[in-house]
């Protein structure tokens, strides 16, 4: 697994080549990670898809400034936005997700949040240092449901959910993506339709 600044260069010079090969042009490319021979996408969309760029950090998200259309982060920190706004339009697309377990039984909910997504809890930079799959397995088995219900809002409280939707607005955030864990997604639907996105017009709804 590579070091984080080189994560970050390959990163780079992948948007480069894909910005590239989108040109529809034969094209020929020899870089530090990458090598393309005589590539060509011979059927381009006629709208190109955005390249969106997560970011944890400052560092990261002065990255995703400057090489994507848009940006994607689970913080609700406004350095990050401004981060990412350094590096071209800030009114590009800014997405911040959060993580929500809906049910009615708050204990139950906690009890699927910590059995589907344990890895919400863990903390600094290991959830993105990790290389292999065996090695999450190892790492949540100290997780506990207390230490997975401080990062994922638990439940069917509404103003915990608008509290954290508002979290990301603050911090300059355009878009909320909202990451509903567990296997009753239609549960989740109806409480957002009925307790949610009744307080937000319709522009913000869209978004």
């Amino acid at each position: 697994w590579p070091a984080f600044e080189q994560r970050l260069d390959m990163l780079e010079e992948s948007v480069e080549v894909i910005r590239m090969l989108w040109e529809g042009e034969t094209a020929t490319y020899y870089g530090l990670y990458y090598t393309v021979e005589n590539a060509r996408i011979y059927t381009l969309p006629e709208i190109l898809p955005l390249i969106m760029v997560a970011a944890s950090g400052p560092t990261a998200a002065e990255l995703a400034g400057s090489i994507g259309d848009g940006f994607i982060s689970t913080s609700p920190e406004k350095e990050l936005v401004d981060a990412f706004a350094a590096g071209g339009d800030a009114n590009r697309p800014k997405y911040g997700q959060f993580t929500v377990c809906c049910d009615e039984n708050t204990a139950r909910a906690r009890q699927i949040a910590h059995k589907w997504w344990p890895t919400a809890a863990l903390h600094g930079q290991l959830g993105q240092e990790l290389p292999m799959p065996a090695l999450f397995e190892h790492a949540v088995k100290n997780v506990s449901e207390d230490d997975v219900a401080e990062v994922i809002v638990c439940g069917n409280d509404p103003d915990e959910h608008r509290d954290m939707i508002q979290k990301y607005i603050d911090a300059g955030f355009n878009h909320v993506y909202v990451h509903q864990v567990g296997p009753d997604q239609e549960a989740f639907f109806r409480f957002y339709e009925r307790e949610i996105l009744p307080h937000y017009n319709q522009e913000m709804v869209g978004k």
